[in-house]
């Protein structure tokens, strides 16, 4: 059975309370109530609320941009998966490379928010890529390994179903510079061979690959149309809702 692709549109510090409840509105409409591909929007924690109210009775999904591994305590300034999912979110965003690399996040606190998002029933968009540095050295490979198992190591056959993985090559991110659809999928079919040789092809076959280093509705088909590309984590698109539409439509 063929992979229903999926875009998710990651808003990251952006918006006003009144240009998040618009673009909600907008992006809602356009996509209609079948899309042929999944949709989901991740606004700023604050806007979460608004725009579950702005999306509600479509086909657009809420997701989050970040979690806390705990489920409650004194942890100033964090917040929960059970707050999220009380907030309308079925997604969330975990290991993004500003969180990485921006904000010092490791391996560990990741495979830990995964794990804790996971449990709470929310489907999570894993982020792994490689910087420029380690692309000229020949590191790609093993830091998806690295990343990927470090993220997923010890989760059920029913988890993975909870999961997607999100290759965002940082070099591409935020540039304008973006990864050749052939450079994508090279990348998407060595991390679905290494999910295949430890958890079997079912586990495999099923497991959703998004693209995300600066997708715009001028790179989108090509992307999409590699075999192991099943969609896309759209940042600086995301904000205008003609440009994200536009991507849907491509992945369609």
């Amino acid at each position: 059975m063929p992979r229903k692709k999926l875009v998710a549109g990651n808003w990251k510090m952006n918006t006003t309370l009144a240009e998040a409840k618009a673009l909600a509105e907008a992006v809602a409409k356009g996509v209609g109530t079948a899309p042929a591909a999944d949709v989901v929007v991740c606004p700023p924690y604050p806007w979460l609320v608004t725009v579950a109210e702005a999306l509600k009775g479509s086909a657009v999904g809420l997701g989050a941009q970040d979690v806390h591994n705990e489920a409650k305590g004194a942890f100033t300034g964090e917040v929960s998966s059970g707050m999220l999912k009380e907030a309308g979110c079925k997604y969330v965003v975990i290991g993004h490379s500003e969180r990485r690399h921006v904000l010092g996040e490791s391996d560990v606190t990741v495979h830990l928010k995964v794990h804790s998002a996971v449990e709470a029933g929310l489907t999570v968009i894993l982020c792994v890529g490689e910087t420029l540095v380690e692309r000229e050295r020949n590191l790609t490979e093993r830091v998806f390994q690295r990343q990927v198992y470090s993220a997923l190591a010890g989760l059920t056959d029913d988890q993975w179903h909870k999961v997607v993985i999100a290759y965002e090559p940082v070099w591409a991110i935020g540039t304008g510079k973006t990864a050749t659809p052939e450079q994508a999928q090279q990348a998407h079919l060595f991390i679905r061979t290494k999910i295949r040789a430890l958890h079997g092809e079912n586990i495999a076959a099923a497991l959703p690959i998004l693209y995300g280093g600066s997708v715009t509705p001028d790179t989108a088909a090509g992307l999409f149309s590699q075999p192991d590309v099943d969609g896309g984590l759209v940042g600086g698109a995301s904000l205008k809702a003609d440009q994200f539409l536009a991507i849907v439509k491509a992945a369609g």
